[in-house]
């Protein structure tokens, strides 16, 4: 195993031993301190992102939408900060007895949530995720492994030595939450295969990042899946409104996995929506690829036409794919067809249709008359998210406190045995 993979696990494997028995009020402080240290230390943060952007910038290929995710500046270390005291704030889900009941033998048996124990975390270029994934885990009493990508190195260090300094203050040992700094791909490779050290993984990136991870593992995998999500602007639509909801969910920032990717029409909104709504988007900088009927009611805007790659694409970027359709049926066929799972809204004010969408669609989140930008653990009350689950088994949806915890049967006797 790679070095550095097996140092870190094997700290970390210790760690756990010792944040499963944190009380709540020594987790909170630590959180509290941790939100403190950060805001205190912007300026820090600020100088180690700025060489990562300098190195971005040497390199060819990165979007706009990339620098922006990669971007740290001072609103979004608040934003942190803020975080982390709410996740402060939240109830300790550590120690919660779930249920309890009593059997005809007189055993007492309860449902109790602990800690998952050691969680890697692989992610792109979001700084902001090393704050959130440490916070997290640390209220839910797990340590957990960081592997940023190599693109956020230098801010990844900066925060991750900031962690260690209110860790080392508290006196507990810094294998709690390590970042593995070698950013070659071996390393996620054993990182990912550690089924001696780790209780889990989980990636957030793109879609190539986490079918190598799902793939390869050996390692329990929550996968957080890409997000190609869908707004669909029914006949019954309020068209003011799904234009502002439809600009919002493209343009308020692009580069994130809850961003809408396609706009599908009902053929008797088209006329209404479409003229208006793209060329509002256009003027926004956003590019339109769409089926033969957008491009006819398109006006002045220029449409590229759509291709299956288009329907099926996650841009993360300021490109949107539209599609007229015939009815809801196809609508949600399509949504079937190409969607990831993520998060899906309706636009229209007739709640037959309304609930007959929420019903049909089968995704983690689905909206009606709401943008998906708001599939978020800080927007759902979470306090912050791990990441947005698109499977099924154990949790589904942002992942908050609860999601990196477990359950175990606790069952109180006065003797008894089976016969």
């Amino acid at each position: 195993m790679h070095p550095e993979v097996l140092d870190k696990c094997r700290k970390a494997r210790a760690a756990a031993l010792e944040m499963r028995s944190l009380s709540t009020n020594k987790k909170n402080q630590i959180l509290r301190d941790l939100a403190d240290a950060v805001t205190g230390q912007a300026d820090s943060l600020i100088s180690a992102n700025r060489k990562d952007l300098e190195n971005l910038e040497k390199k060819n290929g990165f979007s706009d939408a990339f620098h922006d995710r990669l971007l740290l500046k001072p609103d979004r270390i608040g934003d942190m900060a803020k975080g982390l005291r709410d996740i402060a704030a939240l109830g300790d889900p550590v120690g919660e007895v779930v249920k309890m009941w009593r059997r005809p033998n007189g055993l007492q048996i309860g449902l109790q949530r602990v800690s998952i124990g050691v969680i890697g975390i692989i992610y792109e270029a979001r700084p902001n995720v090393t704050i959130d994934a440490a916070g997290l885990a640390l209220k839910a009493g797990n340590a957990v492994i960081l592997r940023g990508s190599s693109e956020a190195i230098q801010s990844n260090k900066a925060l991750v030595e900031i962690i260690h300094q209110v860790l080392a203050a508290h006196d507990l040992d810094n294998g709690a939450v390590s970042l593995i700094e070698d950013t070659e791909r071996a390393a996620v490779s054993d990182l990912i295969k550690a089924k001696d050290y780790l209780d889990l993984v989980i990636p957030r990136g793109g879609a190539d990042l986490i079918n190598t991870v799902v793939e390869n593992a050996t390692v329990p995998v929550i996968q957080t899946g890409e997000g190609n999500c869908h707004i669909y602007v029914d006949e019954y639509a309020d068209i003011e409104m799904a234009q502002k909801v439809v600009l919002n969910a493209k343009t308020q920032r692009p580069g994130v996995c809850n961003a809408v990717e396609t706009v599908l029409v009902h053929e008797k909104a088209a006329g209404k929506f479409i003229p208006a709504a793209l060329t509002s988007l256009s003027k926004a900088g956003v590019e339109i690829r769409g089926c033969s009927l957008t491009a006819e009611y398109a006006a002045h805007v220029p449409v590229t036409p759509a291709g299956k790659d288009d329907w099926r694409t996650e841009y993360l970027d300021l490109i949107l794919a539209v599609k007229v359709v015939s009815d809801l049926d196809e609508a949600v066929n399509h949504i079937t067809a190409y969607g990831t799972g993520h998060s899906e809204a309706i636009i229209t004010e007739n709640y037959s249709r309304s609930r007959e969408f929420t019903d049909r669609v089968d995704s983690s989140a689905v909206y009606v008359n709401a943008s998906t930008r708001f599939t978020d653990g800080y927007e759902f009350g979470l306090g912050a998210e791990m990441g947005i689950s698109t499977q099924k088994l154990h949790v589904r949806g942002p992942m908050g406190l609860q999601a990196l915890t477990s359950l175990k049967y606790i069952i109180f006797g006065s003797g008894q045995t089976r016969p």
